[in-house]
Order: structure tokens, then sequence, then C-alpha cells
């Protein structure tokens, strides 16, 4: 057999099934450089499409919170101190919603940050690995758990509970809310906050170490400031889950449209307004849009959390 063969006869000496599989690859590639675009495209516009989609809730929640102040003070609605949407004349005063709003968020936050940041810290840095798939299973499971049933805990068993320990009128008070929703923010916090410190690099707590550090020391000097953006973040993300909750506080907090005073009193938050209310307003009436003014700022809110959130999420990226 002579050692240099043309082109032609080793096309010939090629079999069927390796010309066909050729024919196959060449498809592949062909369509590889065609859907790449394609691909690229379609999550642009998927990106572009939520954001159409925000600035439109935005704008419909404006368009009808307008047509209240076009006979109402918007003076009167921002710093207005009741809410009387029954009264003659009506009061739309947002003040007494927004600060149970406050009071219930700042106590949820209070009680979920420390003990969510600590779970972290010890599911990402003390807690052996077999245990600590355990834990991250359970917090993911907890997260599952639905609000409505939390609420219904918080009415049967945790308000009882508040009342015969602080000799309260009511269990269905802003501390109850503030326990709940802390209780729900918690698998949020822990997540995020475990996968910052789980992303320090393992050289800083080597440097620590060889300099003689503790343990703790490298914990709490070194990995724990590391990952302080993350663990913002994860705050935030908390705090827009705890303002946002609807069920939960329109379970146990007593809805009271008064100015707290004391967590330990029936409170109504921003949310709780709206979802007990839209179905006993008259469509077109100022209580139907002084309800969308409510989630109008109900909206300004979570926008203004979760963005401070992201600018956290990007600078932990970084």
């Amino acid at each position: 057999m002579p050692a240099e063969t043309n082109e032609s006869t080793i096309r010939l000496c090629v079999r069927p099934e390796a010309q066909e599989s050729g024919f196959y690859a060449s498809v592949k590639r062909l369509w590889r450089r065609i859907s790449e675009p394609i691909i690229e495209l379609c999550i642009r516009l998927s990106g572009l499409i939520v954001v159409i989609f925000v600035f439109l809730i935005f704008l419909f929640l404006l368009r009808d919170s307008l047509s209240l102040f076009r006979d109402y003070p918007l003076a009167q609605f921002l710093f207005g101190r009741k809410w009387l949407p029954i009264s003659d004349p009506p009061q739309f005063g947002v003040i007494p919603l927004l600060l149970g709003s406050l009071f219930v968020t700042f106590w949820a936050v209070l009680i979920c940050v420390p003990l969510g940041v600590g779970s972290a810290m010890f599911i990402a840095e003390v807690a052996p690995k077999a245990l600590k798939n355990v834990l991250k299973s359970f917090v993911e499971i907890l997260a599952a758990i639905p609000s409505v049933v939390l609420g219904f805990l918080g009415i049967i068993w945790l308000g009882p509970v508040l009342r015969d320990t602080f000799h309260l009128s009511t269990g269905m008070c802003g501390l109850t809310g503030s326990l709940l929703l802390a209780f729900m923010a918690l698998p949020t916090i822990i997540s995020i906050s475990e996968d910052a410190l789980t992303g320090v690099p393992r050289s800083y707590r080597e440097a620590a170490y060889g300099l003689g550090a503790t343990r703790w020391q490298t914990l709490w000097r070194v990995v724990l400031p590391s990952a302080s953006s993350g663990i913002v973040a994860a705050v935030m993300l908390g705090i827009g889950r705890v303002v946002g909750e609807t069920m939960v506080v329109l379970m146990v907090t007593g809805n009271a449209p008064v100015i707290p005073t004391s967590i330990l009193q029936p409170v109504r938050t921003l949310t709780a307004t709206i979802a007990g209310e839209m179905g006993e307003t008259v469509g077109g009436s100022e209580h139907y849009y002084a309800l969308f003014a409510v989630g109008l700022v109900l909206f300004i809110i979570t926008f203004a959390v979760n963005f401070v959130a992201d600018l956290f999420l990007r600078r932990a990226r970084k």
C-alpha cells in the first residue's frame, strides 16, 4: 500500500456511520453558533420584561393614588394621625399604619438578626460536616412553612402564652407578630449569611492561624468582617420579607389602627390594612383609592429595602 493516499481514496474508505456522525457534528456546531445569540437575547428580554412589569405596577399604583389626592390632601394622608375610613368625614392618615409596620419590623429584626447570623456562623464554621448538612436542610424546610400556618399557631398558642406571661388583655399584639415574623425571616438570613461566610477564602483563615489567632478570634475578627457585605444583604432581604408579609400580621397583631406606644399593644400594619379592607370597599370610592395609596407607600419602602440589599450583594460579589 503506498505511503501517500489522495483525499478521494480516504473519503471512500470512511464508513457511512462515520460520515453520518460527522454530519451530525457539523449540525450541532451550527446550532450551537445560532442558539447562543438566541439564548442571550431571551435572557436580556426576560430581564427587560421584569423591569417593565415593576414599572407598570408602580404606574398602576400611582394612577389610583393620584385619584385620591385630587380630593383628599396629600399632607393629611402622609401626616394624619387617624385611619377612620368609615367616619364622616373619612380620615386616611397613614401614620398609625406606618408606625405599626415599623414597630413590628424593628422588633422582628432585633430578634432575628443576632439569632440568624449566629446560626449561620455555627453552620459555616463550627458544626461538623454531617450536622451541617442536616441543619441546612432544616433551614430550607423552615422556609417552606406557609405563613397562614404560623398565624394559626400564633392564635392558638403564642398569643395566649404572651397574654399570660405579660398579664395582657389580649395576646394579639405587636410582639406576637414580631416573633412570628422573625421566625419567617430566619431562613433567608441564615442561608445568605452562611453562603457569605463560606465564600471567604481559606487563605484568610490560614493566615490568621499562622499569626497565632484562635478559632474564635479568626471567626470574629477575620471571617465575619470579610463577609460583612453578604451578611448585611441577608439582613436587608430579611427586612424586606418582614415588611411585605401580610397573613401573619393580619391574624395575630390585633389590627388596631392607632399610634402604637408599646410593642405589647395591638397594632395594624400597612399590609394588613390592604388585605383586611380591600374586599369591603366600594370600587372608585375614596377608601378604595386610599388603599392604593397605602400600597404605593409599601411599594416604595420594599423597593428601597431591596435596592439597598442589591447594592450590598454586588459589593459582596466583588
